[in-house]
């Protein structure tokens, strides 16, 4: 897993849209509303997966001491920073500068040492990392099957990888795409549902990179919880996963 590569996996057009977002990324009630919300739930699922994999028992102030994480289409940092403070010693990398710019530019303002990169994951010369994160990554990528790849060949051979993702279903292009980007809830040009991902076809990228799945949970929404863990994945899914 550690032999150099030369995969590309940057859509040039996504990145020059993320990256003219990067001035509003830490404003909860930016453009970028949505990832605020969205955050917390996603925090829930990733310390539960962290202390089930690494032997944790919940309460420890610092779950990742010790660990390295690799957090990849990290956007400004909002899940960099967390992970931080959960005692890893953190790369972020991400196909926009600007969001590098923004992330470097927060952590600085935090009191926070966290290693930020810009370009392709494969040409940054990293080695291995017990954590691996990418959320809502795998969607604008334009190759799901290189992207997976690299993931996996950065992970440690125990290591824990943390994905999320939309569903390609009929709920998620209705809610995710047409309600969402209309009613200004996430900014236009965001999501290409065509790009979505079943589970059952991630699932199957994941058993091509030698990684099994653990355990995914839906990310739903209601009037009366918001967003929140579910069985329901219609709108999007969360999981971890490690090598066989």
């Amino acid at each position: 897993m550690t032999n150099a590569s030369m995969a590309t996996t940057i859509n040039a057009a996504e990145a020059a849209h993320f990256g003219a977002l990067a001035a509003e990324w830490w404003d909860p009630y930016g453009s970028s509303a949505m990832l605020h919300r969205l955050n917390p739930v996603r925090l829930g699922f990733i310390r539960k997966a962290i202390d089930a994999h690494f032997g944790g028992d919940g309460k420890t102030r610092f779950p990742l001491a010790g660990k390295s994480a690799l957090d990849v289409g990290c956007g400004a940092g909002l899940l960099c920073e967390p992970l931080c403070r959960m005692g890893a010693a953190i790369t972020g990398i991400d196909a926009a500068p600007e969001n590098i710019d923004a992330a470097e530019a927060h952590a600085a303002l935090s009191g926070l040492q966290i290693d930020y990169r810009a370009g392709e994951i494969a040409q940054q010369g990293l080695g291995q990392f017990d954590l691996v994160t990418s959320m809502e990554v795998i969607e604008h990528v334009t190759d799901p099957a290189a992207f997976v790849a690299e993931l996996a060949r950065h992970l440690t051979p125990d290591g824990l990888l943390l994905l999320s993702t939309p569903n390609r279903t009929l709920a998620s292009r209705l809610f995710l795409v047409e309600a969402a980007e209309r009613l200004g809830q996430v900014p236009r040009g965001t999501h290409d549902w065509e790009q979505f991902l079943t589970p059952e076809e991630l699932t199957a990228l994941l058993a091509d990179a030698g990684l099994e799945i653990v355990e995914m949970q839906g990310i739903a929404f209601s009037p009366l919880k918001g967003l929140h863990l579910s069985p329901n994945m219609a709108l999007n899914y969360i999981l971890f996963a490690k090598f066989v």
